[in-house]
Parts: C-alpha cells; structure tokens; sequence
C-alpha cells in the first residue's frame, strides 16, 4: 500500500465519489449558515441539514464533500493526547432520497480496499445488532466472513437526535497492528486501545423517531457518511498518530525549528508542540472564513484557541511573533484542498499578528500578577482563586478563563468560576446601562424603544413622491425631544410619508422635509418596530417641532433610477431561472439609484455563454416594453399564481404581488417599481463571482448608470489608444503587432541566454570529481534562470557520461538550483531530489524531485559555495566514495 500524503487522499476520496455520480462541492465555511444550534461547524452533514430536513432542494441527490470542522469540547485534552484535536476534516458522501445501504456500503469497501489499497483482511464491519439488511449486505455482498462482522448496540450503532431523521450505523474499523493494542486477551474491535481504528461511519437514515423510542419507516431514505482525513492518513501513512501525518509534521518540525526543542525528547514540550500544531490550523482557517478575535460567540473561541498557542510558544521558549509564521506552514500544506487559504493569507497573517501582538502587550504583566496570587494563595493555604481576581486577568490582561485554569491547574489551584461569572454579569449590565448610539441602524439603537408603540407611519409612496403630514416624535441620537434646530441630527416620524424605508434590499430613498423657514435633509429612512419609519438626516435651516404639519418630498429622479435597478433584479431572476434552471432562488439583493446586485443559488460560475443568454433576455424583456402591474392579495391567492417568494422571507396576511408582462416574472415584493420595463431603458450584467457555497452574486447596471459606464470605458479606450500611438480602431492590430515585437525580443533574450550558458561549459566541465565511478559535478553558474539550467545539464550529461549534476544560479538575487542524475548513476545510489534537498537548505530554501530530476529554490545567493560543497559531500555518502 502507498502512503498517500493527506492532500493525495482528499482528492481521491472527492475523485472516488464524483465517479458515482456526487455532484463534488467545496467545504462549506465554518461560520454556520441560518443555523443558531452552533458556533461553528463540527461535522460534514452539518452544512447539508437543511437538505436532510427536505427544507431546501439540494442541487443533486448525490453530494460528495471535504468539510472544514472545528470542535472545542474536548479542548483541555488537545495537547495532553496524541488524538485530540480542535481542527479536523470529515469526508463525506450524502444521498438525499437516492441509494440506500446496498451502494453505500459497496463503495466504501470500494474505495478503501481497491482505490486506497488498505489489506481487507484488517478491515472490520460493524453493524446495529438488529440491522440484518446491513449485516448480509456486509456478508453475502461483500464477502466479509460472519465472525468478522460485530454487531452492536445502540449506543455505539445508533444515530438519533431527539425526535427526527434517525437510523442505524455502520462502523469500519482498521487493525492497526499489535504494537497499537493493550495486550489483553480479549482485544477486538470496541476495544478503547488504539489498535481498531474507526476510520469509517455510515448512517443510514431511514427512520422517523417521535423521541420515545418509536420508529418508522421513512419514505425517502437517506445516506450519511463521515470519515475524518487525520484518521485515514494516520492509517494509510502507518503512523503512531495523527500529529506524525504528513502535514501535521511539517507544521510540528516547523514550532520545533522556531523554538530550538526536538519532539519526542521531552513530554512537557511535547504537550506544547501537539497543541501549537492544532491550535494554529484552527485560527488559520477560521480567519479565513472572515471570523476576527473577539470576547463573544465563535470571536472567543477563535481568541481561546490563539492566545492558548501562543502562551504555549512562550513555555517552549520562544520570544517575540510567531503564529504568523506557522499559519504559512498551514497554508502552504493546505492550500491544494482550499485555495481560499492562499488568495487570503495576507488577511490571515495580518489577523494572527494582530492578536498576537495585542496579547504580548499585557501577557508577561498578567502572568506576573497571577504568579503573585498563586504565591498569596500558597501562603494562606487557600486553593481557589477568587472570581474578581480571574475577572481582573480577562478584563485588564486579555487572560481568557481557560487560560487562567490551565495556568492554576498547572499549579494545583483552581478558580471560583461562579464569582467570574458574577463579574462578567455585572460588566454587561454596567455597559448596557452606558451605552450611547452611534449607528442608527445598530442594535444598540435603543432610544427608538422609548417611543408610544400605538404610534405608527403610513407608507403612500407607491402612488406619490410628496405627501404632508404632521410630526409626530423627534428624537436625537440618545433622547426622544420635542424640538431640534439647525444644524442638529435627528429622526423625524410623522404620521404618513412618501418615503420608501431601507428594506428587501432596497436602498432607502432620499429628499427633504420642510415647512416655513425650516428644511431637514433625509440622508436615511429606516424601518422601525411597531410600523413606524424614521427618517434620518440633518436640519439643514430652521427648526422643527412635534405636532408641526411638514411637507415631505422624495427625491424623485434618485427614486426612478432606484426603480428601475429593482425591476431590472425580478427581469435577472427570472432570465436565471431559464437559463441555469429552476433552482435558481434568491439569497440577497441590493438596489439603489446607481447599481444592482443580486445573490442567488448556483453551484458553479457562470459561463461566458450563459451569461450573455440571461443579459439577451432582460434586454428583449426591457425592449418589449412589457407593462408592470402590481396585485394585492392574500400568500395563499399569491402561491397559487405562481408569484415566486424569497425564501425564508415570512409574509402577513396579504401580500404585494409584482408581474411583469403576462408570463415573464411574477415575484411577492414589497419595493417600488417601474410601469413599463421600457424605462429601464439596457441591462447590463458587470461582474459575476462566487460569495458563498453554492451563492453566486451578479452586479449590474441600468440606464444612466449604465452610460456612465460606457463613456467611463471610452475614455479608458482612448487613453490606451494613445498610449499606444494609435487610435481605437487600431488599437488590436498595434496590440498584435507589440506583442510579436515582444515574442521577437523574448526569443532573441533566450538565445543570448544560451550562448551564455554554452560559454560556461568549458569553465565548468574542469571542476568534475570522480566518485564511486560517477562524474559528479556541482558548480555554480552566472545569471541562467532555470530553463538555462536544465538546458546546460543535459549538454553536460553527455560530455561527461554518467554522472550527477548539480548546477546553481543566482539571476536577479534569487538561487535556482538544478540537479540531474544519469540511470546508471541512479543505479549506483545517486538521488538528485535529496541531493537537491541538502543543498537547497544552504541557500535558505528548499525543494526536491525524483531521483533523476530536481529542483529548487532559495533566498541567499551567498550561500551557493556552501550548496556546492554540501552537494559534493551528499554526493560522496550517496555513491560511497569520497569528496
């Protein structure tokens, strides 16, 4: 069996499944999805629940992923145990109503026996004790003997949560070997050695439990599958655990090359190095999912994880920022399965330093005073650290709670968690108590509450763009009052008004309120409880008093650019639909007078083709001049004309119903809207990207938006045309004719290049050494890049026979070394991926190949006389002779 590294693995398994037909997505992010039951996601299926529950349509019946999963439960044992872990993988596959048992069970066996090469023989099937289907399955199938299939109960077999989707599991497990086992004679799968691994969980959820112990039968059944990648590669790679897998290690040697220690020599550093090596990955990832430090929700666990690693950097002596520098191990290792992890790494590494940097302020000091209480505590015999003390290191010195345990516990002492509690209670309410408003869209936007709730705003803008009213509350940012002057920012809210607040997506509208000798500027209309609008902005002239009668005016050129971005959106979703197909649904919109957005469900990026198919059909839909008429009627009435709702929108009694020509689109919508879709006058569709799993969002532009952006491109055109002394109209040709200049001149560079290189032969040829009856030369080589390098090996491999190069250069200040091996020096032990390896560590870089052929790279060109000497004396050790 081949050691497959965690990256190879990965894909295989995705690879595997697609195979059968898994539509193959990428992991969801870490943030939970319009799922409040967690902080972050801690299985494969998580994401996939609103699949399972049949709460959305998931785009196939068959789904293959890699999920990203955090869990903190077990978070005092990271560290302490060689299995524990905060960061992990889970491969799955999940059949929503499709296969059943027979095929998820075949391919498992499939993929780990034919595809991973794992020895059947060391493969054991569990099943539920009364689940013969699977047992037979397992049996008469597969062909796993009787006495090799355990089946067990339902606490180990079972999967059910409550009431719900339930069913039973199928369990394979792995012997790893005796060397893993206890020793005692009833050893066997169950055991809580280490020697049977689970590596392989099925669920086969086929039941409907009321919570009670009753079940039954589900119509449509389902498959979920976790396998964690560590476990796999832990198995696969035959390595005591899964800190020694590929990845891991290379992150691990990493702490241990920062820190000066060796791992495996000392088991308290070892501690340290296992929970660095987690901890980090963790923080790496989550910052990648945009998750930021913080002292609530997954912020916290995120400042836990991080601060842990970096008091643990401090205990292996290490001084001074380095969480940075191992997240680029975790990206480097990790970026094949999320490519996401390079595209941010300067985020990621920006994140980690700033948290970093802010915990090293106040961590010595900190740990300074706990060392004084620890001695205090010692004195007067107590054991227990009192909460306002613990309360003082989390507030004053960014010590987080567990921190202070692990630190005392260390120490045989432990903390009154109680009176933390108390104390964190009485800071929030403190703060709460003192909070001023500074967003009037915030939450913390309370001075709105104390405003009469029988108070209420009638909307009339749908019909008119001016309206008078009277004033019926004023308030500042932080108190409700019964004037406000000049100059003065306030919310006004009056009894009806013309003005559209900031809702579904569509931006607020803006104009002015005015009456004799007073004028208040609407910079924003918000909608608040109880059926009452603000409206935001600033008195501009005069002032204005409650129970004044104000005239209020909608900006009416701002309002019909708005309206014709909004019809231009429900014109878009139903041109999706189409084309792409009806799982096109709405995830977000944003319309204002200069732009649109629309987030919809899609699972790929859109073509070049389909792209120009959805703009083609809003462009003939607004060329039709198609007429726009707008139906009150109850959600019911509503469904039944095939009106389309946004999902997860909750809707009253009665409903506002948009339908653009008679077929075209026909949308609940509660904005304003065009009368004809000839006043969207063009359509045009500017970006298209990925904003979530399965999320796309397309940003476009309508009517004088849209010209701007043109005359905007027309004179970027013109600027390029003179630039390149031409006019538009040539401008391709003299593009075509500088880039075949360009190609003439590249050509011409490399020859120079080679000669260059050819010259160098006979200066180099001279310093070749014979060693165990190979030629072995390592020379360096002036300003040749590594095409150069290549070229000169092979004409050096035919001068001098079989032979072992290694060449070096060092163009533009960066090393690139070349090695190259004959067969027959391969055959009388030359490797060039290790001499290359050696070698490539005195130029501060690295590298490797296959026996015949490496290369690498490097950051100091001053340490090539080194690479050559080194290279000589690899070379000797390889061949058995002498430098």
């Amino acid at each position: 069996m081949k050691a497959y590294g965690e990256n190879e693995l990965r894909k295989m398994y995705l690879d595997f499944f697609e195979s059968k037909g898994h539509l193959k997505m990428n992991s969801f992010s870490l943030v939970p999805q319009n799922d409040k039951s967690v902080l972050l996601i801690i299985a494969g299926m998580a994401p996939l629940k609103p699949y399972f529950t049949g709460q959305e349509i998931p785009p196939r019946r068959r789904i293959t992923t890699c999920q990203k999963c955090i869990r903190t439960s077990d978070i005092e044992n990271v560290g302490k145990t060689a299995r524990h872990l905060t960061f992990f993988e889970m491969l799955g596959n999940f059949s929503f109503g499709d296969y059943f048992k027979h095929e998820a069970i075949a391919w498992s066996w499939e993929f780990l026996t034919k595809v991973v090469g794992l020895d059947e023989n060391r493969l054991y099937p569990s099943v539920y004790e009364r689940d013969d289907e699977a047992f037979d399955i397992w049996n008469k199938e597969i062909g796993v003997a009787k006495e090799r299939i355990f089946r067990l109960g339902k606490e180990d077999n079972f999967w059910e949560h409550g009431a719900g989707p339930c069913g039973p599991c199928s369990e394979i497990y792995y012997d790893r070997g005796e060397r893993f086992g206890c020793g005692k004679p009833g050893c066997t799968v169950g055991c809580d050695c280490d020697r049977y691994m689970e590596v392989w969980n099925i669920v086969f959820t086929q039941f409907d439990g009321d919570g009670k112990g009753g079940y039954e039968e589900l119509a449509s059944k389902n498959i979920d599958t976790g396998m964690g990648l560590e476990r796999l590669a832990v198995v696969v790679q035959d390595v005591d655990c899964v800190f020694d897998i590929d990845t891991m290690k290379a992150l691990r040697d990493r702490i241990c090359e920062i820190a000066g220690v060796s791992y495996g020599t000392d088991a308290k550093n070892d501690v340290s190095i296992r929970l660095i090596t987690d901890h980090i990955r963790s923080v790496t990832f989550m910052a990648s999912d945009g998750i930021l430090p913080s002292n609530e929700g997954r912020g916290y666990v995120m400042r836990r994880l991080l601060r842990r690693a970096a008091r643990h950097g401090r205990l292996l002596g290490i001084r001074g920022l380095f969480l940075a520098k191992l997240s680029e191990t975790v990206i480097a290792e990790s970026k094949d399965g999320y490519p996401e992890l390079e595209e941010k790494k300067e985020h990621i590494l920006k994140v980690l330093t700033m948290e970093e940097e802010k915990f090293n302020k106040t961590i010595d000091q900190g740990l300074a005073i706990l060392s004084e209480l620890c001695g205090t505590m010692r004195a007067s015999g107590s054991t227990v650290l009192g909460g306002e003390d613990a309360f003082k290191l989390y507030d004053t010195y960014g010590f987080p709670m567990d921190l202070t345990e692990e630190i005392l516990s260390d120490q045989g002492f432990s903390v009154d968690k109680e009176g933390f509690a108390a104390c964190m209670e009485k800071q929030r309410e403190t703060a709460r108590k003192a909070r001023k408003t500074t967003n009037y869209m915030g939450a913390d936007a309370t001075v709105y509450d104390e405003i009469d709730p029988a108070i209420t705003t009638r909307f009339v803008g749908y019909d008119k763009l001016t309206a008078t009213s009277k004033i019926q509350v004023l308030t500042t940012d932080t108190e409700l009052v019964e004037q406000v002057v000049e100059g003065q920012l306030a919310t006004l809210i009056v009894e009806e008004t013309p003005f559209y607040a900031t809702m579904g997506g569509q931006a607020a509208d803006h104009g002015v309120i005015e009456m004799d000798g007073a004028s208040f500027a609407v910079e924003d209309v918000i909608k608040l409880k109880g059926g009452k609008v603000g409206h935001v902005g600033t008195v501009t002239k005069g002032s204005f008093q409650t129970g004044d009668e104000v005239t209020l005016s909608v900006d009416a050129h701002d309002r019909a650019l708005t309206c014709r971005n909004h019809s231009a959106t429900h014109l878009l979703q139903s041109a999706l639909r189409r084309v792409l197909g009806p799982h096109v649904e709405q995830h977000g919109s944003y319309v204002s007078a200069d732009r649109l957005r629309f987030d919809f469900s899609h699972f790929s990026a859109m073509t070049a083709e389909e792209l120009s198919a959805v703009e083609k059909l809003v462009n003939e839909a607004i060329a039709d001049a198609l007429p726009v008429e707008t139906k009150v009627m109850t959600v019911e009435e509503a469904k039944k004309t095939g009106a389309m709702a946004l999902f997860g929108e909750k809707y009253g009694e009665t409903v506002r119903v948009v339908c653009m020509g008679e077929d075209f689109s026909k949308e609940f919508c509660g904005g304003t809207h065009v009368a004809n879709t000839s006043e969207i006058t063009a359509f045009k569709i500017v970006s298209e990207s990925g904003v979530a799993a399965g999320v796309r969002r397309i940003e476009a532009l309508t009517s004088e938006g849209l010209f701007a952006y043109y005359e905007k491109l027309e004179r970027q055109l013109a600027e390029a045309a003179k630039a390149a002394k031409t006019d538009a109209a040539g401008l391709s040709r003299r593009i075509e004719a500088m880039n075949e200049e360009l190609r003439g001149l590249q050509a011409e560079n490399e020859k120079l290049k080679a000669k260059l290189a050819n010259s160098s032969l006979g200066d180099v040829l001279s310093r070749a050494k014979e060693i165990g009856g190979v030629s072995v030369l390592a020379a360096s080589v002036a300003d040749v890049d590594m095409n150069g390098l290549r070229n000169l090996g092979d004409q050096l491999k035919e001068k001098l026979g079989e032979s072992l190069i290694l060449l070096a250069s060092a163009p533009e200040g960066r090393v690139s070394l070349m090695a190259m091996a004959t067969d027959g020096a391969v055959a009388k032990g030359a490797h060039a991926g290790n001499l290359i390896k050696a070698a490539a560590a005195c130029v501060g870089g690295g590298g490797g190949g296959r026996p015949n052929m490496a290369q690498a790279g490097g950051k100091d060109p001053n340490g090539i006389p080194a690479a050559i000497e080194k290279a000589y004396e690899t070379a000797a050790a390889q061949l058995g002779g002498n430098a």
